[in-house]
């Protein structure tokens, strides 16, 4: 059984020769070169379970009003975000699954129109994903830094033109990537991307623990509570590692296969690099389903909340 292919458009370089791409094959037959076989059972396991945490999420928020605020609007949209990166999959390794077992039939050019809607609606979900990291990242960072002004320099209009925008941008940004795949500037905008998010999201959460560990430093030379003080220093250093290293983990292999598509389509270990593709989009869909519990769980109202969406599930 062939294995799940998602944006197949990224899985090959297209702007090598195919010679060139045999070549490159023959060179880099060793046997890591082979790829990875994830079944697609995987794909369709993580996808649910990412798909029932972020659908619990949006639920708890809409459901207490004291969470109509827009830090957790802010997390509702990643959550959706997830939801459409999860449910794409989901349909995508069903229809295949489908059509390997002969149960669906379906026309060769319609199968081409419905994998570009689903490729579309890959791309457009994570890119909305990673610009709400981003957007959480700063609001996070307006709300210690300028607490006083927040709810004037964060207010509920503000938001949804933020929220609006996000949205719109990722459906645009898609659609130009899929008509357009086969040009290298598209690629080098969506790396260009990422890699802002990224050094974004560092200086952003840097700077945040360092004004936390200033400010417990003065209380603990005040107090003479240096014990207090490390533990919180500690605390706080492992808050940012699992922020950062989950999100570099998650993103970085994609988007450096996109680096590699760029800079060495023909290179040998490019090739075998290419092969695994479908491992770097379960690293995703795993930032899916890690997503709530970073940025969702670690809040005791929406805790609260979810045990009530929950129990009255049931």
């Amino acid at each position: 059984m062939s294995t799940l292919a998602p944006l197949r458009l990224l899985r090959e370089p297209w702007n090598a020769s195919e010679g060139n791409q045999s070549n490159a094959t023959a060179g880099a037959s060793s046997a890591w070169c082979q790829g990875l076989n994830i079944p697609n059972e995987l794909f369709l396991t993580l996808g649910l379970v990412s798909l029932v945490e972020n659908l619990l999420v949006v639920a708890a928020i809409l459901k207490n009003r004291n969470l109509h605020s827009p830090t957790y609007y802010f997390i509702c949209c990643l959550a959706v975000s997830d939801m459409l990166v999860s449910v794409s999959n989901l349909v995508e390794t069903l229809f295949m699954l489908l059509m390997e077992h002969g149960v669906l039939v379906i026309h060769a050019s319609i199968v081409r129109h419905m994998d570009n809607v689903i490729d579309m609606l890959i791309c457009s979900s994570i890119v909305s994903s990673l610009s709400f990291l981003g957007v959480i990242a700063v609001d996070r960072y307006i709300t210690i830094f300028y607490a006083l002004r927040y709810h004037s320099i964060m207010t509920l209009q503000r938001a949804v033109v933020t929220m609006a925008s996000v949205w719109l941008a990722s459906t645009v940004s898609s659609t130009i990537f899929i008509t357009y795949y086969r040009n290298n500037a598209i690629l080098l905008c969506l790396i260009g991307f990422f890699l802002f998010m990224l050094v974004l999201m560092l200086v952003l959460y840097i700077h945040m623990f360092a004004l936390a560990r200033h400010h417990l430093c003065s209380i603990s030379s005040q107090q003479k509570q240096p014990t207090i003080y490390r533990s919180s220093s500690l605390k706080g250093a492992i808050t940012l590692t699992i922020l950062l290293g989950v999100f570099f983990i998650c993103w970085g292999p994609f988007f450096f296969h996109l680096i590699l598509i760029v800079t060495c389509p023909t290179n040998p270990f490019c090739t075998c690099f290419f092969s695994y593709f479908n491992l770097f989009l379960i690293l995703i869909i795993c930032n899916s389903v890690v997503d709530p519990l970073i940025y969702v769980f670690r809040s005791q109202e929406l805790r609260r909340t979810l045990r009530e969406v929950v129990l009255c599930s049931w």
